[in-house]
């Protein structure tokens, strides 16, 4: 039976009202530290999360009661996801509700990209009306590869489909391909992109995944897209490729030196010589990872979190 959940982060008020309603215990700790918590963890039959902690073994060992952990969001690399699974421990995320978000944000930056929006927007704040060094590129006739196409690669391709484009994926589960994407292997990725929008997951197999040689391997200077996690990428490999022209520009939502709870890093590390060449380039434009973070996103996660959260509850109920 679920009854009392810990809420570890801020989030959109339906969730509490809703599951208030729904007759369950909600305490809420946004500041103490995980070991704090983990004293009275024993409490709770569930946990809501976003990224300020890290769930591992040690959390779940003291967790005895723990049926389920919910993130809201897509991502769950702040959580030991075997040992959950082992210890029966339910997992809810919940990616459908940001996947609009992610992909508008990521046609507004290459956009604003292709078409030297942010620059000239600067340069005529100081008086200068450059209008032939500032000619754009058009995302009609393009060929744009989507590495990962679950929920947010999905949508970005949908969302691609009034700009008349060849729209490719690549994904390492068979036949997801749709009317809006067709499914091809990396080799036809690499020979045929314009444009390459990152829609993966955080793993062992994405982490640095853009690097020298995967750069190299395109017959074609590109324009790169990261919505996704900034660990995918290498900072000094992405630099090489901007100052050498082989990757035309990069829209960056994400930074491989965000803090694992990804809301800031600034005082927090040291930060090398590639990110302030990144925020002094005009080849590059920085978001702070606020691809999925919209106010409707935030509603629609919310409530995509309760509705599982429900679900669950009756199931246990039930058994």
């Amino acid at each position: 039976m679920i009854k009392r959940i810990l809420i570890l982060d801020k989030n959109h008020p339906f969730i509490i009202y809703k599951l208030r309603k729904e007759k369950l215990i909600c305490d809420e700790n946004y500041f103490d530290p995980v070991e704090i918590i983990m004293k009275n963890i024993f409490l709770y039959d569930g946990i809501i999360l976003r990224s300020r902690l890290k769930i591992d073994k040690k959390f779940m060992n003291k967790a005895i009661n723990l049926k389920f952990i919910a993130r809201v969001g897509s991502g769950m690399e702040n959580i030991d996801k075997d040992y959950a699974l082992k210890k029966g421990i339910t997992l809810i995320s919940s990616p459908e509700g940001n996947k609009d978000s992610v992909a508008e944000h990521a046609i507004a930056m290459l956009l604003c990209m292709m078409n030297n929006v942010i620059r000239t927007h600067q340069e005529i704040k100081i008086g200068k009306w450059n209008r032939e060094s500032n000619i754009g590129k058009e995302i009609m006739g393009k060929t744009i590869g989507i590495i990962g196409y679950g929920n947010t690669g999905k949508a970005f391709a949908k969302k691609l489909s009034g700009f008349e484009t060849t729209t490719l994926c690549y994904d390492i589960l068979p036949k997801i391909g749709d009317n809006y994407a067709k499914q091809v292997d990396m080799e036809k990725i690499f020979i045929e992109s314009d444009i390459i929008s990152l829609h993966v997951p955080y793993t062992k197999g994405t982490k640095g995944m853009v690097n020298e040689k995967f750069i190299k391997n395109f017959c074609k200077p590109f324009y790169l897209v990261n919505t996704s996690r900034g660990e995918c990428v290498l900072t000094e490999h992405l630099v090489n490729a901007l100052k050498n022209g082989k990757i035309y520009g990069a829209c960056l939502d994400v930074l491989e030196y965000e803090k694992s709870s990804f809301e800031d890093f600034f005082n927090h590390r040291n930060l090398s010589k590639n990110f302030f060449y990144l925020i002094d380039s005009d080849k590059v434009i920085l978001t702070p990872h606020i691809a999925g973070w919209t106010k409707e996103s935030r509603y629609k996660m919310a409530k995509i979190i309760v509705n599982k959260i429900i679900f669950l509850k009756k199931k246990f109920h039930y058994h």
